[in-house]
């Protein structure tokens, strides 16, 4: 049934055995009919074969991956993925799973252990798709030289100084506003520590009493006296 939540998609999956993509095809199908959504599926019988085809599109939105293949094993193929592409979710079906720790150095959004279950498999396509929807979220300003638009996604954390705030982002630009007025362009991934910062909790790699260290940043933001408990509580949540 047609309910306006509808979305195109296209989507690769990535086995080894022919018996398995067929099977993971007609469930991703399945599902695709259920929901209404529109998807475009291609299959490859190698990572190496998919890097050939990515090389010339790369505009996929899912990526299931088999972890055990040939030469090169679905992780690995993650990783070369995910140095150009920080949106495309990537969900790993494996027979074992002893490579739960290596989805997180590219943002698995889940592992599934095979055999493949129709309703697990439709639950975890939910949520990349509500992910790929936060991921169009973006701030947009209106700066001299032109126009200018940042995903959210991309964005580490936000400063004010005086009369300009300060989108750390893959680039950093500096806007003459308020920070309120910016926190209320942003989803729930974000949380004011205090007078002067946002922060994007992905980013967040360990909370203390009074400091929040990034991922991949070398330094830390200050914490308001009062919001160390907040934070944690809305950090959880998120999670």
């Amino acid at each position: 049934m047609i309910n306006g939540d509808e979305m195109n998609y296209k989507i690769a999956v990535c086995d080894d055995r022919q018996e398995d993509i067929d099977y993971i095809s007609k469930l991703v199908k399945g599902w695709a009919a259920q929901t209404g959504h529109m998807i475009k599926l291609n299959t490859f019988m190698s990572a190496e074969a998919f890097l050939f085809h990515y090389d010339e599109e790369h505009d996929y939105d899912m990526l299931l991956l088999d972890i055990e293949m040939g030469q090169m094993n679905g992780v690995e193929l993650a990783k070369k993925v995910r140095k150009g592409n920080r949106e495309v979710q990537i969900i790993f079906i494996t027979g074992y799973n002893d490579y739960i720790a290596d989805g997180y150095d590219v943002e698995a959004l889940h592992y599934i252990l095979k055999p493949v279950h129709a309703d697990k498999l439709n639950a975890v396509l939910d949520r990349a798709c509500e992910k790929l929807k936060k991921n169009e979220a973006a701030l947009i300003f209106d700066l001299v030289d032109g126009m200018v638009r940042i995903p959210l996604y991309e964005i580490k954390y936000i400063e004010v100084r005086a009369n300009y705030v300060t989108i750390h982002a893959t680039e950093e630009v500096s806007v003459k506003t308020t920070l309120s007025s910016v926190a209320e362009k942003l989803d729930d991934g974000f949380f004011k520590i205090g007078r002067s910062y946002i922060v994007n909790m992905k980013c967040i790699r360990k909370i203390t009493k009074t400091e929040v260290f990034l991922e991949g940043v070398d330094m830390t933001l200050p914490i308001s006296r009062g919001l160390y408990e907040p934070l944690n509580r809305a950090f959880i949540r998120y999670f």
